[in-house]
């Protein structure tokens, strides 16, 4: 098991890795919309928040030598199901034709009120 920390994504807001690669795959924590040089929201809307989340997605799977075509499964957390269209085409334009398996769940309160949260699984 080996901790994977890329300093292009946010710094963890809570006591965990920002990845982790274990037996081949690697397991991305929830990230949040946070600009990783001034830890803010990067915006206020879903698809702001999802583009600044994808970024920091990218620096992080990067970081473990990954590419966005080997993630395998996503979780997404949206704080209101009414951005779920909205969140989609901000979803679809970064992962392009590839279509990891995924689930969406609407939650009551993400951590610093984000609109969206995302986790992945993916491939080494």
């Amino acid at each position: 098991m080996q901790i994977v920390f890329s300093d292009q994504a946010p710094a963890a807001v809570g006591p965990f890795s920002q990845a982790i690669k274990s037996n081949g795959m690697l397991y991305l924590s929830g990230q949040l919309p946070l600009n990783p040089e001034t830890m803010k929201f990067a915006s206020d809307n879903v698809t702001g928040q999802a583009e600044q989340i994808f970024k920091n997605i990218s620096a992080v799977l990067a970081e473990a030598g990954c590419e966005k075509t080997q993630v395998v499964k996503t979780t997404v957390f949206l704080s209101d199901m009414n951005n779920f269209a909205e969140f989609n085409t901000a979803y679809a334009a970064f992962f392009e034709e590839h279509k990891p398996a995924r689930s969406c769940v609407e939650v009551a309160r993400l951590p610093l009120d984000a609109l969206v949260e995302i986790e992945l699984i993916a491939e080494l």
